[in-house]
Formats: structure tokens, C-alpha cells, sequence
């Protein structure tokens, strides 16, 4: 059996590839779980700074999930689809979205479902001129269960949000670059390497302060601004006993180029 989440590792990017492109990269439970495994293998490798995450074929990032297998979940009753399904893809998407390395989504085909919301989760995203996005879960008569009902509206605003959750209407990148939902919108040969590009603008700083500037957004956006104003200060706090914080103010002062260790 083919592996369900691919993984390179070139010049500090770690890229993961959803590997089903005959399914249209549907995220079977085996994919969320392979996925969640590969995360924890970069968090620990210091080889990777930032990670980009790509479907493979040139169809589709990820249709979503895969409603066969979610269906037979459903048949067992409640307990069992929300175990199987609703746990799995909230812990999928909530790992991507504090992940202390920089996460990037190679939007190259469709993004349905639970491929709309790992990019909603995700903390960059660079979208194909032919992408589309839907949430259609509507459609099989189920809420988004991967997190989408929080996150969209969060960036979108909640009109917007609402007007495609219960349309379940696919848009285009551009409406989701309006929307903040991507950074970017290329042409398709374009996507990965403008998401390296991104990854490498990156890397150029010290890993612990992407991490820190990561872990005050995330827990700030479910804060009160003087709760979030605590949380920054605490990872400033964290940076001060680092050596990467001295070399970024010595390397300031004496005009060159800062080589920061991550500690």
C-alpha cells in the first residue's frame, strides 16, 4: 500500500504531499492519521524550518473527506462517527493550525470539504489560478466538522462565512484571496515555487521567533486583545534567554547578516 502523506526534505522546507490522486486526495482516516505522524517526525527533525503541504496530481489539494468510509462510521451510530470522524479531522486541522513550525498550503486543484479546512487551519497559503474552494458539506447534510463553522468565519467574517457554509457553493481563489483565505493566487506552475519562495523568506529569521510570533497568534485570536497582550509579552520573555535574540541585536548593530543557531 502507497503511502497516504508524502514526505521531502530539501534546504530546511519539509514538503508533505496528500498522496491519493485517485480519490482526488480525500482524507481517509489512515491519510489524517499519516499526517498527524508526519508532523510530530518534523517537529523533532532540526533539519526543517517550515513545512509545505500539496496534493498530489493535478487535480485536486483534497476533496474533502472520504464520505464512503465516513459513512460507514455514521451507520454506527453517533458516538462512533464523532470518535472516528470529527475527533480525527479536529485534531488533523488544531495541530496544523499551532504547529510551532511555519505551515504553508500549495493550493494546486480542488479544496473541498476538509481540504478548505486544512487551508483555513493553516498558518500561509499559496492558491493555483485554477483552485476552487467549497464547503459543501451542507450538501450530505452535515455541518463542516473539521473545524470550518469556527475558522472561516474567523477569517472571513460571519456573513461571508455563513453565505458559503449553507450554499455550499464553490468559489473562486480569488474570492478566497479577497477573503483572506490565501496569501496568494498563481498561475498553476507557479504555486510551489512561490510556496518555497515564501518558506525561504522565512527561514532567513530565527526559528524560535516564528515559533513565538505562531503561538501568540493562534491563542490570541480566541482572547480578549489584553489577554493577547499578555501572551505576547510571555514570548518575548522566552526569546530574551535565547542566543538567537544576541545575535539578531549584534548582527543589527555591526550591519550584517544574522546566522541564528534556534537556540
Amino acid at each position: 500500500m502507497s503511502d497516504t502523506v508524502l514526505c521531502e526534505i530539501d534546504g530546511g522546507i519539509a514538503t508533505l504531499t496528500l498522496n491519493r490522486p485517485d480519490k482526488l486526495n480525500a482524507i481517509n482516516y489512515e491519510m489524517a492519521d499519516r499526517l498527524l505522524e508526519r508532523l510530530e517526525e518534523i517537529e523533532l527533525d532540526p533539519r526543517v524550518g517550515a513545512v509545505i503541504l500539496t496534493g498530489a496530481g493535478e487535480r485536486a489539494f483534497s476533496a474533502g473527506g472520504d464520505i464512503p468510509q465516513f459513512h460507514e462510521s455514521v451507520k454506527l451510530g453517533p458516538a462512533r462517527a464523532v470518535r472516528d470522524f470529527v475527533r480525527r479531522g479536529q485534531a488533523m486541522t488544531a495541530r496544523l493550525e499551532a504547529f510551532p513550525k511555519p505551515v504553508i498550503v500549495a493550493v494546486n486543484g480542488l479544496a473541498y470539504g476538509g481540504g478548505c479546512e486544512i487551508t483555513e487551519a493553516a498558518h500561509l497559503a499559496v492558491a493555483s489560478s485554477e483552485a476552487r474552494f467549497a464547503k459543501p458539506e451542507i450538501a450530505i447534510g452535515i455541518p463542516p466538522t473539521f473545524g470550518g463553522t469556527q475558522r472561516l468565519p474567523r477569517l472571513s467574517g460571519r456573513k461571508r462565512a455563513l453565505e458559503l457554509l449553507l450554499t455550499g457553493d464553490p468559489f473562486t481563489p480569488e474570492r478566497a484571496l479577497e477573503m483572506g483565505l490565501v496569501n496568494a493566487v498563481v498561475p498553476p506552475r507557479e504555486v510551489m515555487d512561490r510556496a518555497r519562495a515564501l518558506a525561504r523568506r522565512i527561514l532567513r529569521h530565527s526559528p524560535l521567533a516564528a515559533a513565538g510570533i505562531i503561538s501568540a497568534v493562534t491563542r490570541g485570536l480566541n482572547m480578549t486583545i489584553a489577554e493577547g497582550l499578555v501572551a505576547e509579552g510571555e514570548q518575548f520573555a522566552r526569546m530574551v534567554a535565547t542566543n538567537d535574540i544576541h545575535e539578531g541585536l549584534s548582527a543589527w548593530a555591526e550591519r550584517r547578516v544574522p546566522v541564528y543557531s534556534g537556540t
